[in-house]
């Protein structure tokens, strides 16, 4: 396996690795880049052993915690522009989505056992009316009437009025 293979492979894992280690997404980044640099100047040997993403989870995890004794030695050197930073002025906080995610799933979790079928099925599984009244057992008719009255209770939740207020789509 190549160093690219296995980036590509294991990358979203090893981020989100190191940002739940650090609890700082600035620091995991940091902590993982330096990571990646170690494990690919040692890929001959890495890259031939049988999990190679547990040793490079190791060395991130090794880098994290030496990371105060490596930050005393490091040199900042203050930027006077700053106006190379204005993207993360309109960068959208993944948090955000993450938390309204978490919200949403919530509240899917208290509809009625038949009204979060049929909103699984139609809005996470992809199936068309059609396909959710076969899942379900019932007619195209029942299923149409479960997504509405779900969709209207989620609506009628005190948190969701914000959504529906700002048109933002459940």
């Amino acid at each position: 396996m190549t160093f690219e293979e296995f980036l590509a492979a294991e990358l979203p894992g090893l981020t989100r690795f190191s940002a739940v280690l650090t609890g700082n997404r600035h620091l995991a980044e940091d902590v993982l880049q330096d990571a990646l640099v170690r494990a690919h100047a040692r890929w001959g040997r890495i890259g031939g052993m049988d999990r190679p993403d547990a040793y490079v989870r190791r060395i991130v995890t090794t880098s994290y915690l030496s990371w105060r004794r490596l930050w005393a030695t490091r040199k900042i050197h203050p930027v006077e522009d700053l106006s190379k930073f204005e993207y993360l002025e309109n960068t959208p906080d993944p948090a955000v989505s993450v938390v309204r995610t978490d919200h949403v799933r919530r509240l899917v979790a208290s509809l009625p056992r038949r009204q979060r079928a049929a909103v699984v099925l139609r809005f996470y599984v992809g199936c068309d009316d059609t396909e959710a009244a076969t899942a379900m057992g019932c007619s195209v008719q029942t299923v149409r009437s479960h997504i509405s009255r779900a969709l209207d209770a989620l609506r009628a939740h005190p948190s969701m009025r914000e959504h529906v207020e700002t048109g933002a789509k459940l």
